[in-house]
């Protein structure tokens, strides 16, 4: 069966790929199995080596794969450049710190002769999905690979030049043949694969569906998983706040990645003191984004990843019309080429309407209003996700409180927005998943945490 992928700026196609056989799918999971029993072997600075490579690598290619992943799933450039220096940086951020986070330790009040070893745990089966098509997967392999483990991708099929780009850079970076693979083959087939002996564990970042799915396999296998799934952020907006900043940063949240990122802001409970202006200028802040050309280094808004992706995102805005609603901003589907969709601002949403309830994988800000803070926390933690979370407040002390100790989510900002950074876990709760990626915490989840004894 083959997958062809698609030019979101254009609808037209780029090119067509073919999936594994099973034979070929077995026998990288072999090449797999086989190359762990010699990574793990190699000592932390012999696997750091390997990783400042990739950093190399990515940092000599950075031009041609941004425009690769400008090209397959519509990033404005600009952006896709910055992915590929993030991803540079996490890797090497773990080739300098993981002997650190998995040096041997003894806890306070363990007996002398005790002590706790990071060990690899095998062959890692990550499902990665296509809004950030590079750093989704360095995110998991850098830790992954330091940690001494090896790993197969199943990459989102509309981003599959990416997965096999990706599987390049690891060649020309030097690691040995089967550390790193990319799996060219549907989701079901990926799914099924959990169970195989061969995998150790799964990691993923997608949708709770899938999340569940895949979780549901993994625990009927009893095998490790980290899950980072959907959102629907909210940033509250207490009446002290600096208005000004908070319609920037909230703009920027939105609308980066043209909107399709699990922790991007997507409620907006506003205080009603403040709300109406508020709006205007966060109003004024949405429609200054420059959309366009996603290959023109200008172009602050591209497409949607997909057609069926930009017509869910406008029957939830419809619905949402529906059931009371207002759009101050877009909210019209566009003609012409491609997969556009406007800057949109739906304002009097409340609980029940799609944009509240659900998450908004694109441009669409709703702005909700509450009656006080009390109010404002509720409504933000009224929702069935819990990735990131966000404050704003000229009280910096008030504005901790509320997101250290009432805000229910993995991640919580005060007067900034939420994204992440090598050196620190990322992760939810509830609906949004479990465990963690990135630093210490990160690196932990790919190892058997084992204690030793020894008399």
């Amino acid at each position: 069966m083959a997958i062809v992928t698609l030019n979101p700026a254009t609808g037209r196609p780029l090119r067509s790929y073919r999936e594994l056989t099973a034979r070929e799918l077995d026998r990288a999971l072999d090449r797999a199995a086989r190359a762990f029993a010699d990574w793990r072997r190699l000592t932390f600075p012999q696997r750091a080596r390997h990783l400042r490579a990739l950093a190399r690598e990515l940092r000599r290619g950075a031009d041609q794969f941004a425009a690769l992943i400008t090209a397959e799933m519509g990033k404005p450039v600009a952006q896709a450049r910055a992915e590929i220096e993030k991803c540079a940086l996490n890797c090497e951020h773990f080739a300098r710190d993981a002997a650190l986070f998995l040096a041997d330790e003894r806890p306070a009040g363990a007996p002398a002769h005790r002590y706790v070893t990071y060990q690899p745990l095998g062959v890692v089966l990550a499902i990665e999905p296509w809004n950030f098509p590079f750093w989704q997967v360095f995110r998991a392999a850098a830790p992954a690979l330091m940690a001494g483990n090896t790993m197969v991708l199943k990459h989102a099929s509309n981003v599959t030049g990416c997965a096999l780009a990706i599987e390049r850079i690891f060649h020309r970076a030097g690691l040995p043949r089967g550390v790193f693979q990319t799996l060219v083959v549907g989701g079901a087939r990926a799914e099924r694969l959990v169970a195989d002996d061969r995998i150790a564990m799964v990691t993923l970042t997608g949708s709770t569906a899938v999340g569940r799915r895949v979780a549901t396999q993994a625990g009927a296998a009893m095998k490790k998983g980290v899950f980072e799934l959907g959102g629907s952020d909210a940033y509250v907006i207490l009446a002290d706040a600096d208005l000004d900043r908070a319609a920037e940063l909230c703009a920027e949240s939105r609308l980066y990645n043209t909107g399709q990122s699990c922790v991007a802001a997507k409620r907006f409970i506003v205080v009603e003191s403040v709300r109406a202006a508020f709006e205007e200028k966060f109003a004024a802040a949405l429609s200054a984004r420059r959309p366009g050309d996603p290959t023109d280094p200008a172009t602050q808004l591209g497409p949607l990843a997909r057609a069926d992706l930009r017509r869910e995102l406008h029957g939830q805005v419809r619905r949402s019309v529906r059931a009371g609603a207002r759009v101050r901003l877009g909210g019209a589907m566009p003609r012409g080429p491609g997969h556009f969709y406007p800057p949109t601002l739906l304002t009097g949403v409340k609980p029940g309407m799609p944009a509240f309830d659900e998450e908004l994988f694109g441009p669409v800000a709703a702005v909700v209003s509450a009656r006080d803070e009390a109010e404002a926390i509720r409504l933000a933690n009224l929702t069935p996700y819990g990735l990131g979370a966000g404050v704003f407040t000229r009280q910096r002390r008030r504005g901790e409180r509320i997101a250290r100790e009432q805000l229910q989510a993995g991640n919580a900002f005060v007067n900034e927005f939420v994204r992440s950074h090598p050196t620190l876990p990322f992760g939810g709760v509830k609906l949004s998943g479990h465990g963690r990626e990135l630093g210490a915490w990160g690196i932990r989840e790919f190892t058997n945490v084992k204690t030793i004894s020894v008399r």
